[in-house]
């Protein structure tokens, strides 16, 4: 059977989930506008479940162990009872470090206690700042289209098919998701989706680096448009001594909207960004570890650059 086949069928069965949700009036609880939104009206907000249905394609294709899986349907399952009901922080986190320490033990056991508390942590962050990033129309199904192609790329250039099979559907039923959310947006993701996919961007990771089909750099790097943007503003909002937790509205994106870009500009700009770095990482794991480093602070220097911009324009809206 055709490789090309498992993506493809992820893709219809996101898409199909997401339209016959909509058509049936299915598509779960409305997103109202608060303090943090970017949109002005209600948009249902469980998109993410078309999402999962069409992941779960590269699962049956090839079944990753129990584990594995065990964690991501805790995380889908609490997201979507989050995204009706509201459920405590405590709860949410608890459920995060266990799906996290699932993983832990499977993909990354007999290593320094330091490497486990390490790989624990960037699990729990990955799951919680992909949510976070998920403000703008396009942008986590954008993300997760590049992020997750780079990993079929990479892993199939390395010939470790059932990661590249599992990548590849993601980022296919990323792209089914696409239709339905790429500005104007008719379904939001939802938690049930942002959450699930920020897990899989590090739990995939992890096994990848632990696997020698990449080396530590590459999802980092892959990720980079949203790892950087939601640390770098977690960080400063510590910094001025404000409360994280919080809902806001102070990451780039969400600044870059609030001077004047509209949804569909962000998200194709971003989308620039997401392919470069992408197309970039897979080649540079050609590279000799010299060359790649030089890459990696090119990249890092783009970036830094990219944001001081960003603040020099809110600098400037402020005194205009």
């Amino acid at each position: 059977m055709s490789l090309l086949f498992y993506p493809i069928l992820s893709a219809l069965v996101t898409s199909l989930t997401i339209a016959l949700m909509l058509r049936w009036g299915a598509a779960g609880p409305l997103d109202l506008p608060n303090q943090r939104s970017l949109h002005a009206t209600p948009v249902p907000r469980s998109g993410g479940v078309g999402v999962m249905a069409g992941v779960m394609v590269g699962f049956v294709a090839v079944t990753p162990a129990f584990t594995f899986v065990a964690g991501l349907l805790l995380l889908t399952l609490v997201s979507w009872w989050d995204d009706r009901r509201s459920l405590p922080v405590a709860v949410r986190f608890a459920c995060h470090f266990v799906a996290a320490g699932l993983v832990v033990a499977t993909v990354v056991p007999d290593v320094a206690v330091w490497y486990l508390v390490l790989a624990l942590f960037f699990i729990v962050w990955m799951t919680n700042l992909y949510n976070f990033m998920d403000g703008a129309n396009g942008l986590a199904g954008g993300m997760a289209l590049f992020g997750f192609g780079a990993y079929a790329v990479a892993a199939g250039m390395a010939g470790a098919m059932p990661l590249a099979i599992w990548s590849a559907c993601i980022a296919a039923a990323a792209a089914g998701f696409l239709l339905f959310n790429f500005d104007p947006a008719r379904i939001f993701m939802g938690d049930v989706g942002s959450i699930p996919l920020g897990f899989l961007a590090a739990s995939l990771g992890l096994l990848g680096i632990q696997r020698e089909v990449w080396p530590l750099w590459f999802p980092v790097l892959v990720f980079a448009p949203f790892i950087v943007d939601a640390t770098v503003t977690l960080l400063r909002r510590a910094w001025c001594r404000e409360k994280i937790w919080q809902a806001h509205r102070e990451h780039y994106y969400q600044r870059l909207v609030c001077s004047g870009w509209s949804h569909r500009k962000l998200a194709l700009h971003e989308y620039a960004l997401m392919a470069g770095i992408s197309l970039s990482g897979c080649w540079m794991l050609t590279w000799p570890p010299e060359a790649q480093a030089a890459g990696l602070a090119i990249w890092l220097l783009v970036l830094g650059g990219l944001m001081q911009k960003i603040d020099a324009l809110g600098r400037n809206n402020v005194l205009s």
